[in-house]
């Protein structure tokens, strides 16, 4: 029985089910046996379809040529490129990364467009390349650039760069179907890339550069202000002038103070000299000469009482009468009688002379003091309504000063940054201690080709599509494919075959 001859008897008893129930589905069940003799029986189908595969893949294979792969390797060590200098300040000073991102960095530099761009106008494009760039001088600049744009690409697809996590290496291959141009190319990729990546990580002095004359062109703006502001307000050295105010503040202070203390000392000088000459007469009595001849008379009689002593009692006549005599003379000289006759000199009186020149001194002292201290006082209120102006201005001046110190600071700061920057970069354009080259590229002498493994897998690829169709075909067919396949599927046994003939 075959599969349509089951499918028209199913049909044939098919308006005897109820309409409710579906048609069953059936599982064919295949083993390698059938699957083996179905596909033989498919061969046909299967050979041309894997000849038809095969001679593509092979047409395929014939178009790739055999390129030359020049290998280099090249030694990544720590630079000071890699040290972090910050452009101002000290913060993170001195910071430096990982090994293998410094391997990473420099593969990025090995990988970047620029570079290869400047290898192929070394080398020359209709050179490395002559079915892209053969009319590459005669083009128009937008042409140029694309083909420039197809010649990076293709030199991207040719050149492999390999590095390993933990390694300080990296490693490169260059392919091309030429051996010498191979290794020429990769050695000129080496010398360009050590000259560009000194562009590319050295390149510090030019930024630090154009911010120091930022900074200068901000500073003598600064200065122009500040002369200005000097000079509107009559200010040589505000500093200076402020603390020669305060000194001379402090001078006049001073000796505002020693001419008042001076003027209330000479005022009560000449206040007690004045009560004093109030008390004073101009005019003394100089001297005055006194009549001694009364005085001489008497001590004459009593010199003649001692003589008649001596001869008489002190009752006799002689003595008594000279006793009286004496006393009568006593009398009138105590009496201002006699005796009063002599010359009396009236002068100036000195004292009074002395204080009177002492006031008069006092008076022109105490006038002056009481000037001095007036125009004492003018200074001060002068000096410090000077000081009052300058506190006005001193926030300003501050701010100004601020401005121009730190301005003047910063291009302090980034001169010598430039310096050390620029000095750097020429010890390092003078070599490249942390890249070496290990290995330089030579013209290889052995070329490799994919056209044996794309034959290879093109006629896998042929024999696999070909099985699918068969498999394809077959499961696709309809009906039971051989009497085993439906008694293993109906689970009935097959009594007997009837072959169909085609029409």
């Amino acid at each position: 029985m075959t599969r349509m001859a089951w499918t028209s008897e199913a049909d044939a008893a098919a308006p005897f089910r109820r309409p409710a129930e579906a048609t069953p589905v059936l599982r064919v069940r295949y083993t390698a046996g059938d699957l083996a003799s179905l596909l033989w029986a498919e061969r046909k189908l299967m050979l041309a379809v894997f000849l038809v595969l095969a001679a593509l893949g092979m047409a395929a294979a014939f178009t790739f040529k055999t390129v030359y792969p020049a290998q280099s390797s090249v030694l990544v060590r720590l630079g000071r490129e890699y040290v972090y200098q910050p452009p101002a300040g000290d913060a993170a000073r001195g910071a430096v990364p990982e090994a293998d991102a410094v391997v990473q960095s420099e593969v990025e530099i090995l990988s970047s467009a620029q570079l290869k761009e400047r290898v192929i106008d070394q080398v020359g494009i209709a050179r490395l390349y002559p079915g892209i760039g053969a009319d590459y001088d005669s083009a128009s600049p937008v042409r140029r650039q694309a083909m420039m744009g197809k010649a990076v690409a293709a030199m991207t697809r040719a050149l492999k760069i390999v590095s390993a996590p933990g390694m300080p290496v990296v490693r490169l291959t260059f392919e091309h179907p030429d051996a010498q141009l191979a290794a020429l190319t990769l050695n000129t990729l080496l010398d360009e890339y050590l000259i560009y990546r000194r562009s590319v990580l050295l390149s510090q002095a030019a930024p630090l550069d154009d911010q120091r004359r930022a900074f200068e062109a901000r500073l003598n703006e600064a200065d122009q202000a500040y002369e200005s502001f000097l000079g509107d307000n009559d200010i040589g050295d505000f500093e200076a002038e402020k603390t020669s105010l305060a000194q001379l503040q402090a001078s006049l202070q001073q000796q505002k103070f020693t001419t008042d203390d001076q003027l209330r000392d000479r005022q009560a000088r000449l206040a007690a000299l004045s009560a004093q000459a109030g008390q004073l007469t101009p005019e003394i009595n100089l001297y005055h000469d006194i009549d001694h001849a009364a005085q001489d008379k008497l001590t004459d009689l009593e010199i003649q009482r001692q003589g008649l002593l001596s001869r008489y009692q002190p009752t006799a006549a002689p003595v008594v009468d000279l006793d009286n005599q004496i006393a009568a003379l006593q009398r009138a000289i105590q009496g201002g009688g006699v005796g009063n006759g002599g010359a009396l000199r009236v002068g100036a009186n000195p004292v009074f002379q002395t204080v009177q020149a002492d006031r008069i001194q006092l008076i022109a002292e105490v006038a002056a003091l009481h000037q001095s201290s007036e125009a004492l006082a003018d200074q001060i209120d002068q000096v410090t309504q000077r000081q009052l102006r300058l506190a006005q201005l001193e926030p300003r001046y501050q701010g100004l000063t601020r401005d121009r110190d730190v301005l003047r600071n910063n291009v302090r700061d980034f001169t010598v940054k430039e310096q050390e920057t620029e000095a750097a970069d020429a010890i390092a354009r003078a070599g490249d201690d942390n890249i070496s080259v290990i290995e330089r590229p030579v013209p290889p002498t052995q070329g490799k080709s994919l056209r044996r493994p794309v034959m290879a897998l093109a006629l896998m690829l042929a024999l696999f599509t070909a099985i699918c169709t068969g498999l394809l075909r077959i499961f696709l067919r309809p009906g039971l494919p051989t009497p085993a396949s439906a008694a293993r599927t109906l689970e009935l046994p097959v009594l007997a075959t009837l072959g169909v003939k085609a029409s």
